[in-house]
C-alpha cells in the first residue's frame, strides 16, 4: 500500500451534492463502510450510537422532502441516519460492565477494579438524569469542588451529555464517509433535514436525536462546488 494512500482518501473525499443515476452502489460497500464506523473512537466505549441504513427505495425517496428538497437526497443511491442513543446508557454500561467481569477469573486486577467502578459507579453518575435536575445539580457540585485544587473533568447536565454523544456520532460519521471514499464512492453530510418528521419516520423514542444524514452515490462533477476553500493554516492552528 502507498505511504499517500490515507492523503489520497482525504483528498477524494469531498462533498459531493448530485450523484450519477446510472451508477449503483453495491450494498457491500455501506456494509462494509457501517461496520469501520462501528469502530471509530467515541466516549467511554459507551457507543451511544445507532446507524439507520435506508436501503428500501421507497424509503429512500421520502428523504427527498425530510432533507428539503436537497439534490444529495434526490439523486442518492444510498442513504445511511446516524442516530445518538444517549437514552441508552444504563444498557451499554451494563454490557461494557459485562466485558470486564468476563475477564475476570479469580480476584480482579487494579486495571479490571478500574473497569468495574468506571461503568457501575462512573457513568451511572455521568449520565443519570431527572426532571427535577438534581443529579446535574449533584454533577455540577462534584465538579465545582473537585476543581477547586486541581484539575477535573466537569460534568453538568443533559446539554453536556447530548455534547459528548454527538461529538462520538459525528466520529463515526467521518469514519463512514471516509471508507465511502476508500471504496470509490462519494458521500454528502446533510444537517438540513427536518429532525422531528425523521425521527417519526424511523419510529424513534424521545430520547434518541439525529446526529446527521450521509447521502451516497458516485459523485458527478457538477455536484462539487468549486474548490475546496481552507482558511489558512496559520489563522487555526496555535502552537504553544
Amino acid at each position: 500500500m502507498s505511504n499517500n494512500y490515507f492523503d489520497e482518501i482525504i483528498e477524494k473525499r469531498r462533498s459531493n451534492r448530485k450523484f450519477d443515476p446510472n451508477v449503483e452502489v453495491p450494498n457491500q460497500v455501506i456494509q462494509k463502510s457501517i461496520e469501520r464506523a462501528i469502530l471509530s473512537p467515541n466516549s467511554s466505549n459507551m457507543q451511544l450510537w445507532e446507524f439507520y441504513w435506508i436501503q428500501n427505495p421507497a424509503e429512500r425517496e421520502k428523504y427527498t422532502e425530510l432533507c428539503l428538497g436537497q439534490s444529495a437526497a434526490k439523486t442518492a443511491k444510498q442513504i445511511v441516519v446516524f442516530v445518538t442513543r444517549a437514552d441508552l446508557w444504563k444498557k451499554r454500561a451494563k454490557w461494557n460492565l459485562d466485558r470486564v467481569k468476563e475477564g475476570i477469573q479469580g480476584e480482579p486486577n487494579k486495571l479490571q477494579k478500574r473497569g468495574l467502578d468506571y461503568y457501575a459507579k462512573l457513568m451511572p453518575l455521568a449520565y443519570r438524569s431527572d426532571i427535577f435536575g438534581f443529579w446535574a445539580f449533584v454533577r455540577r457540585c462534584i465538579s465545582f469542588f473537585g476543581g477547586l485544587t486541581k484539575p477535573f473533568y466537569r460534568m453538568g447536565g443533559k446539554a453536556d451529555q447530548r455534547v459528548t454523544v454527538h461529538k462520538s456520532c459525528g466520529l463515526a460519521a467521518q469514519t463512514f464517509m471516509l471508507s465511502i471514499a476508500a471504496e470509490g464512492f462519494e458521500s454528502c453530510p446533510m444537517e438540513g433535514f427536518d429532525a422531528k418528521r425523521v425521527k417519526e419516520a424511523l419510529n424513534l423514542p424521545t430520547g434518541a436525536e439525529i446526529n446527521m444524514i450521509v447521502a451516497v452515490g458516485k459523485g458527478t462533477p457538477e455536484g462539487t462546488w468549486g474548490p475546496r476553500n481552507r482558511v489558512p493554516y496559520e489563522e487555526v492552528v496555535f502552537i504553544k
